[in-house]
C-alpha cells in the first residue's frame, strides 16, 4: 500500500496538486470500471424487484401465507436500507474494493442459498443476507465512480449509473417474469448470481482500491442509531398497509424509528467532524435539493408500478411477462434520459435540468390520470408513461450528482449510501401512500356498481380488482357485471393516486425552482476544495491512503 496525499486512483488531477494524469486509469480502464460497477448494481436492483412476479409460486412452494411472502420480499429491502450508511462508511475506511468484493461474495452465496431454499424460514435468512451483501455493494459502486472518474467525465458516468438504478428494476422484472414463465421461480436467483459472479471477476481484475485514514474513530453510536431509525421507519411503511396503521406493532415501530432518527441527528451534531454523516450539510441547497428530489421521484415511480401492474394484469388481462414488457418503453427512455442529463445540465444548469424533468414527469402523471380508461387500454397510459420516463431520467442524474458533490471526496461511501437510502425511503413511502390512495378510491367507487350483485361475490370484489375478477368465476349471470365493476372502480382509484402524485410533483417543481442547487452538481469536494460555500467549515482534514490493485 502506498500513501498518496493527493488522492486516490481516478481523482481528477485538476482538483488536487500533483502532475496531471498521475495515477489515473486510462479511458479504456475507466469504461471497464463503469461496466463492472453497473453489472454489480444491476445484480442488486434485479433482486429488489425479481420476486414480485413470483408471489403465487412462492406461496404454493412453501405453503406460506401472503404475510410471509411479503416478508420474503421486503426483508431484502429492509436489510439493504438499514445498513447502507454504516457499510458505506466502512468502505471509505477499509477500502472500497475489498468491501465491494466481500459484498459480492456474500450476495452470491446468499442468492444461491435462496434458490435452493427448502423452506420459508431458510428463504427469509437467505434474503436477509442478500440484503446485507447488497448494502456493501450499492454505495461502493457509486463511490468508485466519483473517486475514479475525472470531473469532465464524472457526470456522464453517474448518468449511466443512475439509468441502471432507475430503469434496471423494470429490466430485472422482465427477465424474472420470463424465467418464471419458462422455468420455475428458483431460476429467479440465477440472474443475480450470474451478474454478481461476473461483477466479482471484473472487480478483482479492473477496479482500483481507495481508502481513507481519518483522525477519529468510527462513529459506532451514529451507525447503530441510523440502523434502528431506518429499520423502524421502513417497517412502518412496509407493514402499515398489511397490519393496519394503528396496529400496536406499527405504532411501536413508528415511535422507535422517530426516536432513533432524532437521536441520530442529535448525536451527529455532537460528534462534529467525527460524525458518520455531518447533518449540518443539509443546510446546503445541493444536498437538500438532491435528497428531496430523489425521495419524491422514486416514491412516485414506485407508486406508479403499484398501480400499473394490476391495471395491466387484472384490468387488461395480460400475463406477468407481457405486463413487464409493457413497462419497457418507460424504462428505456428513463435510462436514455439519465445519460443525456449531464450534457443538458452543462448547458442550462443542474437546477433547470431537475426542474424540467420534474415538470415532464408531473405532466405524464396528469396525462395518465386524465385519459386512462378501461376501454382505452394500454394506449390510454402509454403517452403518460413516456413523459414520466423522460422526466424522471432528467431529474435523477443531477440530483444524484448534487448529493455526491455535497460531501467531501473522503466521504464518498457515505454520500453514495445517503443517495441510496433516500431512494429506498422514497420507494417505501410511495408504495404505501399511492397504494393506500388506490385502495381507498377503489373501495369508495365499487359499492355503487355492485347493486343487484349477490352479497357473497360482492364482498369478495370489494377486496380489489383481482378479487373481483376471481369472484366472477362463481357469480353466474353476474360475472361480466362484476368484472366491469371491478375494472372501472380500479380506474377511479388509479386517478386518485395519479392526481396525488401530480400534486407532489408540482410541489417539488416549485421547491426546486426556489431551493435547487445553484452551482454545478458534479464538483466532488475534497479536503482542499469544499463542496460549496456553506460546507467550507464542515470538511474535516484527512490523510488519503491510496492502495491500487489490479
Amino acid at each position: 500500500m502506498s500513501t498518496n496525499q493527493h488522492g486516490p486512483v481516478g481523482v481528477d488531477p485538476d482538483d488536487v496538486p500533483g502532475e496531471p494524469g498521475e495515477g489515473l486509469p486510462d479511458a479504456r480502464q475507466r469504461r471497464t470500471i463503469l461496466i463492472t460497477v453497473c453489472i454489480a448494481l444491476m445484480a442488486v436492483i434485479a433482486s429488489v424487484s425479481g420476486l414480485n412476479v413470483a408471489q403465487p409460486d412462492l406461496a404454493v412452494a412453501f405453503d406460506a401465507s401472503q404475510s410471509t411472502i411479503l416478508w420474503i420480499i421486503n426483508i431484502y429491502t429492509l436489510g439493504l436500507a438499514a445498513l447502507l450508511l454504516p457499510l458505506g462508511a466502512v468502505g471509505d475506511r477499509l477500502g472500497r474494493k475489498p468491501v465491494l468484493v466481500a459484498g459480492l461474495v456474500v450476495f452470491g452465496l446468499a442468492s444461491a442459498a435462496a434458490g435452493l431454499a427448502p423452506s420459508a424460514e431458510v428463504m427469509l435468512v437467505a434474503r436477509l443476507f442478500s440484503g446485507v451483501g447488497a448494502a456493501m455493494i450499492m454505495p461502493i459502486t457509486l463511490a468508485v465512480i466519483t473517486s475514479t472518474f475525472p470531473e469532465e467525465e464524472r457526470g456522464r458516468a453517474i448518468g449511466v449509473w443512475t439509468g441502471v438504478a432507475g430503469g434496471g428494476g423494470v429490466l430485472g422484472m422482465f427477465l424474472s417474469a420470463g424465467l418464471v414463465d419458462v422455468a420455475s421461480w428458483r431460476w429467479l436467483f440465477v440472474l443475480p448470481l450470474v451478474l454478481g459472479t461476473v461483477a466479482l471477476v471484473m472487480t478483482l481484475r479492473s477496479v482500483p482500491d481507495s481508502r481513507e485514514r481519518f483522525g477519529h474513530g468510527f462513529d459506532v453510536g451514529g451507525a447503530l442509531a441510523s440502523v434502528v431509525a431506518v429499520v423502524g421507519l421502513i417497517f412502518v411503511l412496509q407493514e402499515g398497509p398489511e397490519r393496519g396503521w394503528t396496529a400496536p406493532v406499527t405504532l411501536l415501530a413508528l415511535v422507535v424509528g422517530v426516536i432513533a432518527a432524532v437521536g441520530f441527528v442529535a448525536w451527529e451534531l455532537r460528534r462534529g467532524k467525527g460524525a458518520l454523516l455531518d447533518v449540518r450539510l443539509f443546510g446546503e441547497r445541493a444536498l437538500a435539493g438532491g435528497s428531496i428530489t430523489l425521495l419524491v421521484v422514486f416514491g412516485v415511480q414506485a407508486g406508479i408500478f403499484v398501480v400499473l401492474f394490476p391495471f395491466l394484469q387484472a384490468v387488461l388481462g395480460w400475463s406477468g411477462l407481457l405486463s413487464t414488457l409493457a413497462l419497457m418503453p418507460m424504462a428505456v427512455l428513463m435510462m436514455a434520459a439519465s445519460g443525456l442529463a449531464p450534457q443538458l445540465a452543462g448547458r442550462i444548469g443542474a437546477r433547470a435540468t431537475m426542474a424540467t424533468g420534474i415538470l415532464l414527469a408531473g405532466a405524464g402523471l396528469a396525462l395518465m390520470a386524465g385519459i386512462v380508461s378501461v376501454d382505452g387500454g394500454y394506449l390510454s397510459v402509454l403517452p403518460g408513461m413516456l413523459a414520466m420516463g423522460l422526466g424522471m431520467g432528467l431529474a435523477m442524474t443531477p440530483s444524484t450528482e448534487a448529493i455526491t458533490g455535497s460531501l467531501p471526496r473522503e466521504r464518498q461511501g457515505v454520500a453514495s449510501a445517503l443517495n441510496d437510502v433516500t431512494r429506498e425511503f422514497g420507494t417505501a413511502l410511495g408504495v404505501a401512500l399511492l397504494g393506500a390512495l388506490l385502495s381507498a378510491g377503489y373501495r369508495g367507487a365499487i359499492d355503487d356498481r355492485l347493486a343487484g350483485v349477490p352479497e357473497g361475490p360482492a364482498d369478495i370484489a370489494r377486496g380489489g380488482v383481482a378479487n373481483a375478477v376471481e369472484a366472477a368465476n362463481d357469480a353466474g349471470p353476474y360475472a361480466q357485471e362484476l368484472i366491469r365493476a371491478g375494472r372501472e372502480s380500479f380506474v377511479d382509484g388509479w386517478q386518485n393516486a395519479m392526481w396525488a402524485g401530480t400534486v407532489l410533483m408540482a410541489a417539488l417543481f416549485l421547491y426546486v425552482l426556489v431551493r435547487g442547487p445553484r452551482r454545478p452538481a458534479r464538483t466532488v469536494a475534497s479536503a482542499e476544495q469544499p463542496a460549496g460555500p456553506d460546507a467550507a467549515e464542515l470538511v474535516d482534514s484527512t490523510e488519503r491512503v491510496d492502495a491500487t490493485t489490479a
